[in-house]
């Protein structure tokens, strides 16, 4: 068997791997080592090339940024932001029909700005929004929608895991790909609060109302949030203009949201450990991962296998944004199957080859941050499509009330918002690419 064979054998052996339910991580580390010991012959380079995968993979000094933004999500959750972010966007817009439905999606923006995990998102302002949506009358299937698809920001809103990963395997400049996230973060929370306006019209059962408070409580509401407003203009801001580098800003905004916490009372020393000890698990999951695919994505390309697949496609002559769409719908169908982080490891390394040969009128660069931010919200949106949306599961597990299928009927309206907005991004390259600079 050739090396080309072996590369593309390697495919349904991963994918039977996955449906029998091993971790992705653990099927892509076995296809790796397998597939580096028989194209090397069971040699010793085989044994060399393990260690030096390894070790290259994690000396990258721009994995410890993974750490660190997810220990200022442990210390963002402990200091009660959510609660102060949820609080200021009722205050607003809680008076309007479905305004704490809305309400919530904008706390999720606001915490996934300081956050940077779509689920850590999701499970925090659950336990804050859920209670309160129950009190005002809103269906569950609604309010367990609402939460899944808002908790979706949290991996688009910068700080991002998932731009980290997608920055180091694309060797892109991290903080241009967060800048590039900002707006259609913001368009994403738009996009389902325009969605709820639509639903609780369609549906007038699915959300009660509430009294309008008054100005002087929604201002007192709206300064409570300064450390969320601080926190994300010192990290985004310092990295933006310069003052530090993408993992410095990790660790200031760690440390920062860490101080908050103490100041607020929320962090006891127990507490503490605790955040550390749960930040650890988080990244050696991830760092896992990372590792099984970097022996994959090393196979694979000693196979030559993204080469071969990249000329055979342009050799197609299908045009750009034929190939384009045709990797986006990929992405869409098999996001229902896998978790975003998986995705972006196992497929970025093949997909990638083949959109930098292509000519879409764009610099290579923009070419490979425009791609970034359309790959992350189309796996953003397998995050709450049945049949395995993560976010779904974990609002489901909050709210035992509510059947699932209810939440998959209201979900869908929010995954009709989702695809609209990637037509309009993938139209519009500009509106994410005309904050870079130059």
């Amino acid at each position: 068997m050739s090396m080309l064979e072996l590369g593309y054998a390697s495919f349904p052996i991963l994918l039977l791997m996955i449906f029998l339910r091993a971790p992705i991580g653990l099927a892509m580390l076995l296809c790796g080592i397998g597939g580096l010991y028989f194209s090397m012959g069971g040699s010793n380079m085989f044994m060399a090339k393990l260690k030096s995968e390894t070790y290259s993979t994690f000396s990258s000094y721009s994995l410890s940024i993974i750490p660190m933004f997810l220990l200022m999500g442990q210390f963002a959750t402990l200091s009660g932001m959510s609660k102060a972010l949820f609080k200021a966007a009722e205050s607003w817009l809680g008076h309007r029909k479905g305004g704490v439905a809305m309400a919530a999606v904008g706390a999720c923006a606001g915490f996934g700005a300081i956050c940077g995990s779509s689920l850590a998102t999701a499970a925090t302002m659950s336990k804050v929004a859920l209670p309160e949506l129950r009190r005002y009358g809103y269906s569950g299937g609604f309010s367990t929608a609402t939460l899944a698809a808002g908790g979706t920001l949290g991996i688009l809103i910068p700080p991002s895991v998932i731009l980290v990963i997608y920055a180091i395997l694309t060797e892109q400049n991290i903080a241009k790909l967060f800048l590039a996230a900002f707006v259609p973060g913001i368009l994403a929370a738009i996009g389902y609060i325009i969605t709820i306006s639509i639903y609780v019209r369609v549906n007038p059962k699915a959300a009660g109302t509430r009294e309008p408070i008054p100005y002087a409580e929604r201002f007192k509401a709206l300064f409570d949030v300064w450390p969320v407003l601080l926190v994300f203009g010192l990290v985004v801001g310092g990295i933006y203009l310069g003052w530090f580098t993408p993992t410095e800003g990790a660790a200031v905004g760690a440390a920062g949201t860490g101080v908050i916490a103490l100041l607020s009372g929320s962090l006891t020393w127990k507490i503490f450990v605790d955040s550390i000890l749960q930040t650890a698990l988080s990244t050696a999951m991830i760092f896992f991962i990372v590792l099984g695919a970097g022996l994959y994505n090393s196979f694979l390309a000693l196979s030559q296998v993204p080469q071969e697949l990249s000329g055979w496609v342009v050799g197609q002559g299908f045009s750009p944004w034929t190939i384009l769409i045709l990797i986006l719908a990929f992405y869409l169908v098999f996001g229902c199957l896998m978790d975003s982080l998986s995705m972006i490891l196992l497929t970025i390394p093949i997909f990638f080859p083949v959109i930098s040969s292509l000519d879409f009128g764009m610099s290579p660069e923009h070419v490979a941050i425009w791609f970034g931010i359309l790959v992350l919200i189309v796996v953003e949106v397998g995050l709450i499509t049945p049949p395995v949306g993560m976010n779904l599961f974990i609002i489901n597990a909050m709210d035992r009330q509510t059947a699932m299928k209810d939440t998959y009927k209201a979900v869908l309206w929010f995954v009709t918002s989702d695809i609209v907005r990637v037509i309009i991004l993938v139209l519009f390259p500009a509106i994410t690419l005309f904050l870079l600079p130059g």
